[in-house]
């Protein structure tokens, strides 16, 4: 079955389309957005060798060329993005053409950004290959590149023209992969929607490693779910000024546990957030907002869908808490937490105390300064 949600944004509205097998009709989605018949795929290594011939041999009468790129999350860099823009200028392409994003959240971030300030802004259209993409990073417009400073400091926001998203490109993923994707999920249930999240206590194990059509069946399920909250919440914020930065629940701690671990592949985005959600609701804790009953159900539901723990790691409290001070949200000297009442119940704080979240940190790490 197919399942279909909008963002919508008067004239750049668009819709997310859900469901098995779309990219063998791929073609059929994509040729009403092109002005002319002709298109550039930009996908990475890993997707190309499992996904990309699907997608090909679905653009019948389309012109296109194909970019493969390095996985990995430096991808995600200045020289990257020089290196794609002048591939694009080489192949000719026109202000009122259109790309493709398929891949992870760092193609569809990377070909956002890059589709935004190609010849001052062209349309791309997102085909998300990963839990994570599909529930978070391709709906929404917020493209970026890293830098030294941090994560995402470099992007804008610019819309696709469509997101399709294929299920069945979850089958290749190794458990890992999906484990770190889901927690973005779990972020839905944990900001406004706590039927969501027992849903997830419910579900989630099956949706990880059920048989291939209990996951399939969950995972479009629970996909659609976030979609459809996502999109309501940037068809009401699109630049994040308000309340679109509670997507971020977990993020500015994530964000600095990436950043000194260096980027790579010991630690995942989405280990990230869900190591950093904790630390969210443990921080609520400890300034008296939510109770402790939360936080344990919380790490209860990781433990049991296996995902990494925070004492895996051994990090500096105040590195840390250096990063953080780099974070995007940072306003007026002073960081914008999301914190939580309840499961269901998180909201905007910009007057956290910074020693009670360098006491959680401590708290989690055993090593502050």
């Amino acid at each position: 079955m197919i399942q279909k949600t909008k963002v919508n944004l008067g004239d750049r509205s668009y819709d997310i389309i859900i469901g098995e097998n779309l990219i063998d009709n791929a073609g059929g989605y994509i040729k009403p957005f092109l002005n002319r018949a002709k298109t550039v795929i930009i996908t990475d290594q890993n997707v190309a060798h499992h996904q990309l011939g699907r997608l090909e041999e679905s653009l019948h009468n389309i012109d296109f060329t194909t970019i493969i790129l390095p996985p990995g999350e430096s991808t995600k860099s200045f020289a990257q993005a020089e290196d794609l823009l002048n591939q694009l200028l080489a192949l000719k392409l026109e202000r009122s053409d259109t790309i493709i994003a398929f891949g992870g959240g760092v193609i569809g971030d990377l070909v956002g950004f890059v589709a935004s300030i190609y010849l001052r802004g062209i349309d791309f259209i997102q085909i998300p290959t990963t839990l994570l993409a599909q529930v978070d990073s391709s709906v929404g417009g917020k493209t970026g590149i890293n830098s030294n400073f941090g994560k995402n400091l470099i992007g804008s926001f610019w819309q696709p023209r469509l997101v399709l998203i294929d299920v069945t490109t979850l089958d290749t993923l190794n458990i890992r992969q999906v484990i770190a994707g889901y927690a973005e999920v779990v972020k839905y249930g944990l900001i406004d929607d706590a039927d969501f999240f027992k849903w997830l206590e419910d579900n989630g194990h099956d949706l990880i490693s059920g048989s291939i059509e209990q996951q399939r069946s969950l995972r479009t399920e629970a996909i659609l779910k976030s979609c459809t909250a996502k999109a309501r919440v940037v068809g009401q914020d699109e630049k994040e000024t308000g309340n679109r930065a509670l997507l971020n629940l977990g993020h500015t701690f994530a964000h600095a546990l990436e950043a000194e671990n260096g980027y790579n592949d010991a630690l995942y985005h989405g280990e990230a957030v869900a190591m950093g959600i904790i630390l969210a609701f443990e921080l609520s804790l400890k300034m008296g907002l939510c109770q402790q009953h939360d936080v344990e159900r919380i790490k209860t539901h990781f433990k049991t869908i296996n995902t990494k723990q925070i004492s895996q790691f051994d990090f500096h409290v105040d590195h840390l808490l250096e990063h953080m001070k780099g974070d995007k949200k940072m306003s007026d000297g002073k960081l914008t937490f999301v914190v939580a009442r309840a499961i269901g119940g998180a909201y905007l704080s910009n007057e956290v105390d910074m020693n009670d979240v360098r006491a959680v940190l401590n708290h989690s790490f055993k090593k502050g300064s």
